[in-house]
């Protein structure tokens, strides 16, 4: 069993959360879990992958200080990132428990936001606890405090451990009407950036003349390329070859309507690239004249037209791959 901790205060010297949370892990440990902790204050700047760290987690504890409303903005950036990147399947099966400690007021208000918080996301709450403590001394030399810190760790091992059932909650329909999850590589900040931008229409309208002329551009240079002769090949092949010192390879590539297969023999870092025969070769493959041009006009790669069937082959298939690296066109490994 693994359990994540997400502490969303400052990290200050004399803060409760970090106290409770200090007892509630040398119980997680005792009990032979996996304990892992995690400083959103240091994260702050990546704060939008830390969904990512949920995936091998059975159970989560949020920790937060209300030091004058709330649980603070840390936390509630990585909520937001659970909600905007988060693996929602994933969220659905772990179990949360909230860690609150209030150095002025507000303990029970901010426990219950983490706990609606995450039903939203689509999880399970189990009890965690709070309470109010001014003074962090208070609870490091009180033994009746850091007693009920204890089971209340306990509580949630078993929890998580016994997968507790729990009844349903309306937020959850109303998470199901309303969500759909976001496929995106972009971050919370980006995707902000865009909005503003997507708003612009003189933004909008500079964007969309210039991706005319990059698309005229693509469409002259690919007109260029199926005008060139099938002599240029070797060319090609050389101006894009990435040497590799420990390979020693021979392809042989019959093209339809060619009288003479096209040979590349591959030793280390070099390359002899021309039209002839060969006697042996590792792999020999057959295309059509618009397959190798598709490859060397970046739309397609050798090991995608093998697969498809545009290209057939014997020998080491293997091979077929390592062509693909060797020879990387349109910016394409």
């Amino acid at each position: 069993m693994k359990i994540n901790i997400y502490y969303g205060g400052r990290g200050l010297i004399g803060d409760p959360t970090l106290v409770a949370v200090k007892i509630m892990m040398n119980v997680f440990e005792e009990l032979n879990v996996k304990v892992e902790k995690f400083d959103l204050f240091e994260a702050k700047n990546n704060i939008t992958t830390l969904p990512r760290t949920l995936k091998d987690a059975d159970g989560v504890v949020l920790a937060s200080t209300v030091e004058w409303h709330g649980v603070g903005g840390m936390m509630m950036s990585f909520l937001d990132a659970c909600w905007l990147y988060g693996d929602k399947e994933k969220i659905s099966r772990l179990y949360m428990a909230p860690v609150v400690m209030s150095t002025t007021y507000g303990e029970k208000e901010a426990e219950l936001d983490l706990m609606n918080a995450w039903q939203s996301l689509g999880g399970t709450v189990c009890p965690g606890i709070s309470g109010y403590m001014p003074e962090v001394s208070e609870l490091e030399s009180n033994e009746t405090y850091k007693k009920l810190i204890e089971r209340a760790a306990e509580n949630i091992y078993r929890s998580v451990n016994q997968h507790t059932t729990a009844l349903p909650v309306s937020v959850m329909a109303v998470r199901k009407a309303t969500y759909k999850t976001r496929n995106t590589t972009l971050t919370q900040q980006e995707t902000e950036q865009l909005s503003e931008y997507a708003s612009d229409d003189k933004y909008v309208a500079t964007q969309k003349e210039d991706i005319k002329e990059l698309t005229d551009l693509f469409k002259g240079k690919m007109k260029s390329h199926r005008q060139v002769n099938d002599d240029n090949l070797p060319g090609l092949f050389k101006a894009v070859f990435k040497p590799d010192p420990g390979v020693n390879v021979k392809y042989k590539i019959n093209i339809k309507g060619k009288e003479k297969p096209f040979i590349l023999r591959i030793d280390g870092k070099d390359l002899e690239a021309s039209y002839g025969d060969l006697v042996y070769a590792d792999i020999e493959m057959n295309m059509e004249r618009s397959v190798i041009m598709d490859v060397v006009e970046g739309r397609t790669s050798f090991q995608g037209g093998f697969m498809t069937g545009s290209i057939t082959a014997k020998g080491d298939f293997a091979k077929i791959r390592l062509l693909d690296q060797l020879f990387v066109f349109g910016g394409k490994a």
